[in-house]
């Protein structure tokens, strides 16, 4: 659901850039054009009731269980770039179902760049020649369970400038960033452009260098410690702090004089968190907002389906799953 509605704020942001969006869901017609009406969902929502579509594609996701009523069928959560003669470009697939590609990331992949938002939190440090720059990238820099996010770190070297990778010769140092991340902040590895070989006078090693306008992109995202910020008085922000380690080298030089003494920057974020879009049904995780819509006749529908498709294992793990929704979080009985 948050997702849906995150794509749709960013449906100018599609049309912008000449990308038609379209959704697939596992959901029947009937649901997707309530939920559609309920929160302004203008782009197609594509039924694939039975999923059948999803097995064409190979996504059904294989650790659902024919028994376990009603999420059987879905798919693994992800997103695909098609261009005009149908080739997939680009795929945006995780293996946390809690990590969704944000619009932003599509669009990035579909133009070739990044394009950071003036609204997005950020950070720089710095000076006229080397400018770094710090962002949260994707909708609007809010942390957002079911969501995720791109922290950006951005160098923007003055002609001639380079920055080193791994490995470099003792007593120089390659660019490395360290993250300070909140309980509850989950990320994958550093993705870093390809480098450029350089051989500098009087090294037999040759070095791996950056030069120009540099990204380093570090895929993040919130689960329930983070999103339970979110309350009916606001929302309290999260700190992610980012410690940068490099050093610049001029490569026209070839005196003691061509390296620059290595640096290190600290900065700060200050990101706002928001509030998913839920079901209403049971104990709902703290953050989230509770979708508008009836979403308990259609997930019986689905319960139906799944009770016809594996009637005694299918009533075991519903039943197991209504008491622990019962129980509500950290085990406690809800009210």
């Amino acid at each position: 659901m948050t997702q849906l509605v995150e794509l749709q704020r960013a449906l100018p942001r599609f049309e912008a850039a000449g990308i038609k969006l379209y959704a697939v869901s596992y959901d029947e017609c009937c649901a997707l054009a309530e939920f559609a009406r309920h929160h302004g969902i203008t782009f197609p929502l594509l039924s694939d009731r039975g999923s059948k579509v999803i097995r064409r594609f190979g996504i059904l996701n294989r650790f659902v269980t024919p028994d376990q009523v009603p999420h059987y069928g879905i798919p693994f959560p992800g997103t695909y770039l098609v261009d005009e003669e149908g080739t997939v470009t680009a795929k945006f697939f995780q293996r946390s179902l809690a990590a969704r590609a944000t619009a932003e990331a599509v669009i990035d992949e579909a133009l070739g760049e990044i394009l950071l938002g003036e609204d997005e939190p950020s950070a720089a440090a710095g000076e006229d020649e080397i400018r770094i720059r710090a962002t949260l990238h994707g909708g609007g820099g809010e942390l957002k369970f079911g969501a995720m996010r791109q922290l950006v770190v951005r160098f923007e070297l003055a002609p001639g400038l380079h920055l080193y990778d791994e490995p470099v010769p003792e007593g120089m140092v390659a660019t490395r960033i360290e993250l300070d991340a909140p309980e509850g902040l989950h990320s994958l590895d550093w993705i870093k452009l390809p480098t450029r070989p350089l051989a500098l006078p009087g090294m037999r090693q040759e070095l791996q260098v950056w030069e120009g306008r540099v990204d380093f992109v570090l895929p993040v995202w919130a689960d329930g410690d983070i999103s339970g910020l979110v309350d009916d008085t606001g929302t309290r922000p999260v700190e992610i702090g980012i410690r940068i380690h490099y050093q610049a080298c001029d490569d026209q030089a070839c005196d003691d004089q061509a390296c620059r003494i290595p640096q290190h920057a600290s900065l700060k974020l200050t990101v706002p968190v928001g509030r998913l879009v839920g079901p209403k049904m049971g104990a709902l995780m703290g953050g989230a907002e509770i979708s508008s819509m009836d979403t308990g006749k259609y997930m019986l529908r689905m319960v139906r389906r799944g009770l016809l498709r594996s009637p005694i294992k299918g009533f075991r793990t519903l039943r197991k799953t209504t008491q622990n929704v019962r129980k509500g979080p950290g085990g406690r009985r809800s009210s």
